[in-house]
């Protein structure tokens, strides 16, 4: 039998309501508002730790008697990001737990949202500040060529992260359980022999505790990684097809290695975003009125450096977007290779369209689209259902 795809996309688009679809479109474009919101409270808070003093009174209590440049580059940086965390809450809560909220996207009591974003901000501040000690040390001893690398000891310290990053912080946030015996084990283990995937990294984990989204992801590298499916995948009824077109888009991810792959793309971009920042990091202290910071090297000026960077790397969204978006429909391509499942993963596609409007138009999917739209991601789908038609 020959199938029309174009039909087939529009039949499973269709499942959604016009309700469903208009509240999706909703949310997608809100989220894309969000981008620009959160870059200028980023600089309000950055405004107001400059005139605040903070961090050059702070720099001069470290430093008197002796210069100690690596302390205090670390205790300005974690003072800088739990202020910054503190500043930028009511924002955090409005973006991240009452507007999720709103649309039906997580049901975690405002508490406990709060409690794991303070431990996620712990963790963060005291990452960036032991990251920074070396970035800031490469400025005073690399001379010109400092963010070259900066950049390579940035994706350094990424891929270090990735690697501790299932072993020692996720499971400060959820519980990791290996797929329990059953059918759903059972499929999981027969995909993991026939792609090379190790079939003891298979975890299904408690993601409801934070959202209520249909979704699963890869983390880890090497001995680390693991392929982990929420919770909400089985209680939004995720069937066998579904199963197996996820895992098999994971899997897809790991033996492929995109993680490895974007840390290497990553370090290049982390070059280009601090050289950029060499050039535009005076006209940012000029246009924050930050007279009481030095140079670049300085760490009183972190601030500064952060409005430079943040505002970079929005320039750079549709560049980094169209990289993970490449790796994704490789991952798809992976996982309709080796599952088979088109339909299957037609239906779990619809159910993340709840927070990623299906049918975006082109130039709105690459500015902002860090996934290929659920609809063109339908299309290539049925297009591998119409090539490849079942054998008996």
């Amino acid at each position: 039998m020959s199938v029309d795809v174009e039909a087939e996309t529009a039949r499973w688009l269709a499942t959604m309501s016009p309700e469903q679809t208009q509240r999706a479109i909703d949310y997608t474009h809100g989220s894309h508002w969000l981008i620009l919101g959160g870059f200028v409270v980023s600089v309000v808070v950055a405004w107001l730790i400059l005139k605040s003093g903070l961090l050059n009174r702070l720099s001069d209590w470290l430093n008197r008697g002796r210069a100690r440049p690596n302390l205090t580059v670390f205790l300005v940086a974690t003072v800088f990001s739990v202020a910054s965390w503190v500043l930028t809450l009511p924002w955090s809560w409005w973006s991240g737990w009452r507007r999720e909220t709103a649309y039906g996207l997580t049901s975690q009591p405002v508490g406990g949202w709060l409690s794991e974003g303070a431990l996620s901000g712990a963790i963060g501040a005291v990452g960036l500040a032991v990251l920074l000690v070396g970035v800031y040390a490469l400025m005073r001893r690399a001379g010109r060529l400092w963010w070259a690398w900066a950049g390579g000891l940035t994706a350094s310290f990424m891929a270090v992260m990735l690697l501790a990053g299932p072993v020692f912080i996720e499971p400060l946030f959820n519980t990791y359980t290996p797929a329990p015996d059953g059918p759903v084990r059972d499929v999981v283990v027969a995909l993991a022999e026939r792609t090379g995937t190790p079939s003891d990294r298979i975890y299904i984990y408690d993601g409801s505790r934070q959202s209520d989204r249909y979704t699963a992801n890869v983390s880890g590298l090497f001995g680390t990684a693991r392929v982990a499916m929420s919770d909400t995948m089985f209680q939004q009824g995720a069937d066998i097809a579904e199963v197996r077109a996820v895992v098999g888009h994971e899997m897809g991810h790991y033996v492929h290695m995109h993680p490895l792959w974007m840390t290497a793309i990553f370090a290049v971009l982390t070059m280009a975003v601090f050289w950029l920042s060499t050039r535009l990091y005076p006209v940012a202290r000029r246009w924050l009125g930050a007279r009481r910071v030095g140079e670049i090297s300085d760490p009183t000026g972190l601030p500064v450096l952060s409005v430079v960077i943040a505002f970079v790397f929005i320039l750079a969204t549709p560049v980094i977007n169209t990289m993970v978006r490449t790796v994704e429909a490789d991952a798809d391509r992976f996982s309709l290779q080796y599952a088979n499942e088109p339909d299957g993963l037609a239906s779990a596609l619809i159910k993340t369209a709840e927070y990623r409007a299906p049918s975006p138009s082109w130039i709105e999917e690459f500015l902002f689209y860090d996934h290929p739209s659920v609809e063109n991601r339908i299309r290539r789908a049925m297009a591998w259902k119409a090539d490849h038609p079942p054998t008996g």
